[in-house]
């Protein structure tokens, strides 16, 4: 490698994240520079807000992409809607659920598990068991649970968590513009994700939507939040409370990748949502067809599979680095191995954005065949 030349190889990207962004997209990138307080940047900001709370479905004011990557966001959740004392109930259904249990308990909280077993998701009955046998703050799931392959259904746990006067925060990292998400219909008060999953833009930004009751529970507070560069109040004196108004210096946003990522919502709505909903859905089931021709099984439960990433059992005998670098290091193709538990037994294939496609799945497969000897 010459270190004084960038002269990156062109990977297909099938691993759970970053995906190979759409060419116009990455075009966005070399946009001319302008200040972070740009009066053209402000409208860029307000129209990628706009855009955003399109793609989250909600009507939140509160709709931003954090200058951060996807932890970024859901970090800013914890932070503001909890304050020491709090109870907080979350759902564990893998890695990143209890990647949530902690930074829950890094704000002071009172954090209370309920965990179900790999690949499978937790039951609604329990979540409001939870908070009938004693009263929360918050539940904090994960949506797509990307260390297993799992959906967490989230469509009645609004109702219930409302019902029990606490707030509903969300992980949607990989599932946000993959698969069907209702922040407003579901009643969920708080959301983050990240650009470089189903998005298709680059790493750097984690897109959040704050609904009201979560934003009530942040003007009450008792104390300030234990990050500054997460307080929602200074971040909105910055992308605006709405109705016009002079703006506030808080950070330098990266305004590249705010091009970008607002190019990437533009070709999300182009398509349609529906429409880029069912894609991943069509390609996870050419993915699981041409698996099954290959001899290779699914290790999630059918009925809790995710379109967007695929957790794939890894037959006996066969090794799991070996695999992944002759696919790395032969055919450019990039897949992951598995989390804790699962590392060595599983391989993650992501089928995000531009890659839910024909074409990088066929190659995928092939390679994998090539790979395998079958």
């Amino acid at each position: 490698m010459d270190r004084n030349v960038l002269n990156p190889p062109h990977r297909l990207l099938m691993g759970p994240g970053p995906s190979n962004p759409d060419p116009r997209v990455t075009a966005a990138l070399g946009l001319p520079m302008i200040g972070h307080l740009d009066p053209y940047f402000l409208e860029v900001m307000e129209a990628t807000m706009d855009d955003l709370r399109r793609l989250f479905r909600t009507t939140n004011h509160h709709t931003i992409p954090m200058s951060g990557t996807g932890t970024s966001g859901l970090e800013t959740i914890a932070v503001n809607l909890l304050e020491p004392g709090d109870e907080v109930i979350v759902g564990v259904i893998g890695y990143f659920g209890q990647r949530l249990a902690e930074i829950c308990r890094r704000q002071g909280a009172v954090v209370r598990e309920i965990e179900a077993p790999l690949g499978e998701v937790i039951d609604p009955d329990r979540i409001a068991k939870a908070l009938d046998e004693k009263p929360a703050t918050l539940v904090y799931l994960v949506h797509a649970e990307t260390s297993t392959g799992a959906a967490q259904p989230l469509e009645d746990i609004g109702k219930i968590v409302r019902a029990h006067d606490a707030l509903l925060a969300v992980d949607c990292v990989t599932s946000l513009g993959g698969m069907p998400l209702e922040v407003d219909g579901w009643l969920i008060d708080a959301a983050g994700s990240c650009s470089q999953k189903c998005i298709g833009a680059p790493p750097g930004s984690g897109p959040i939507t704050v609904g009201p009751r979560a934003m009530a529970k942040v003007a009450a507070r008792k104390t300030k939040p234990h990050s500054w560069y997460f307080d929602l109040q200074l971040l909105f004196k910055y992308w605006g409370e709405g109705g016009g108004g002079s703006r506030a210096f808080h950070h330098t946003a990266p305004v590249a990748n705010i091009y970008a990522f607002r190019e990437a919502l533009r070709l999300i709505h182009a398509e349609g949502l529906e429409a880029r909903w069912e894609r991943h859905r069509a390609a996870h089931e050419r993915f699981a067809a041409g698996l099954a021709r290959l001899g290779l099984e699914l290790f999630t439960p059918a009925a809790h599979r995710l379109p967007m990433l695929n957790v794939i059992t890894i037959p006996d005998g066969v090794d799991d680095a070996t695999v992944r670098k002759r696919l790395l290091n032969e055919l450019n193709i990039e897949i992951s191995g598995g989390f804790g538990p699962l590392a060595g037994k599983t391989w993650r294939v992501g089928l995000m954005g531009a890659n839910a496609a024909a074409e990088p799945i066929d190659r995928l497969l092939a390679g994998l065949g090539e790979v395998l000897g079958t």
